[in-house]
């Protein structure tokens, strides 16, 4: 079994906490991704994985072997890093199997993992050129292949995909997903990009501060947030997060002398709505004021006043609003999310009641 433990695990430089008594599990065949802001412990979590840092506190654990305290060589992973790392005087071919050659693989095993992994990831044409006659996306390839060939069971990605411009990124979040699943390896996914997390992982796993914030499947996050900060950081745009204050007949819109939100007290919460699930309405809702409109296409987003703050909208098309037009924003009480404005956490269910806008 290709599973991955971190037990309590900690990660101190001096006086600098990276990695804060982290404990996750990468169950096998799973693709786990690590998501976060630079600077959240999240790279110094899979260098600590792959034994290339060493650690404070806590265990690791690979196919049930404490491997804590053993060198990279003995942890039987493969590792495709934010630079390609080529060799510029080898050919492709020889790039993939550079590793086989150092540990003295033969060379007919050599050459049958190398033509079954260059058909995998669509370099059988290339195999004799260079690193400087490839794009990006085919030196990103050379660098995934070298990884597979090893035909180790697990897999550690450090950003592989940051130095690639948008369209081949998406390509190759697909392809990537594709050989995961059907080569059956287990990956350890580190990204700040929440679109390559959502899109690909099987498990989220996201860190602020070198601690885990919330970990799930993609939808749960997205869905079930548990702090303002995952409200944030996941969805594009991000979540809607309107501070509230008592109103005489419940909880308003800080800064709006309009209709209550929520049944009770607002003091001290914050309302999270996501864009879409906000809509214009006429005669219904609360008052708001447009400021500015992003056509993209498929759809817009508006930016809209309410009171002394900020409001997303993503309406389909183009909206066809000025700025200063007055509009009334209405939503779903199911589509609500409540926080405590100090810690940040979400409510319980039944702690605040959601009221139709």
């Amino acid at each position: 079994m290709s599973e991955i433990v971190l037990d309590h695990v900690s990660k101190v430089w001096g006086q600098t906490t990276a990695v804060d008594d982290v404990s996750l599990t990468a169950a096998a065949g799973e693709l786990l991704v690590l998501l976060g802001p630079s600077g959240c412990g999240k790279s110094t979590s899979l260098r600590m994985i792959a034994g290339l840092e060493e650690v404070s506190a806590g265990r690791i654990l690979i196919e049930g072997r404490d491997v804590t305290r053993l060198p990279p060589a003995k942890r039987r992973i493969s590792m495709v890093f934010q630079s390609y790392a080529l060799f510029p005087h080898l050919d492709v071919a020889e790039n993939i199997v550079f590793g086989l050659k150092v540990r003295k693989l033969k060379w007919a095993e050599r050459s049958a993992r190398l033509a079954r992994v260059a058909e995998l990831v669509g370099l059988g044409e290339l195999l004799h050129r260079r690193p400087a006659q490839l794009s990006g996306g085919q030196r990103q390839r050379v660098a995934l292949a070298r990884a597979i060939v090893a035909e180790n069971p697990i897999c550690l990605m450090d950003e592989p995909l940051s130095n690639l411009d948008a369209k081949l990124r998406h390509d190759m979040r697909v392809e990537i997903r594709a050989l995961q699943q059907r080569l059956g390896m287990t990956v350890v996914y580190v990204t700040h990009d929440q679109t390559e997390a959502m899109s690909m992982a099987d498990q989220v796993v996201l860190m602020c501060d070198g601690k885990i914030v919330q970990a799930g499947r993609p939808e749960d996050l997205y869905d079930r947030p548990a702090t303002t900060f995952v409200a944030s950081f996941i969805g594009t745009p991000p979540m809607n997060l309107i501070d509230l204050t008592d109103g005489p007949n419940g909880a308003v819109v800080a800064g709006a002398a309009g209709r209550a939100v929520l049944q009770g007290p607002g003091h001290g919460l914050r309302l999270g709505i996501r864009p879409e699930h906000l809509r214009l309405a006429d005669g219904a809702g609360i008052e708001g004021e447009i400021v500015s409109a992003d056509y993209l296409g498929a759809d817009t987003i508006l930016t809209a006043r309410v009171g002394n703050q900020s409001v997303l909208l993503r309406v389909p098309g183009r909206s066809g609003l000025a700025t200063g037009e007055p509009v009334r924003i209405a939503w779903s009480p199911e589509s609500v999310h409540v926080f405590d404005g100090t810690s940040g956490r979400r409510m319980e269910d039944g702690r605040a009641v959601p009221v139709a806008a």
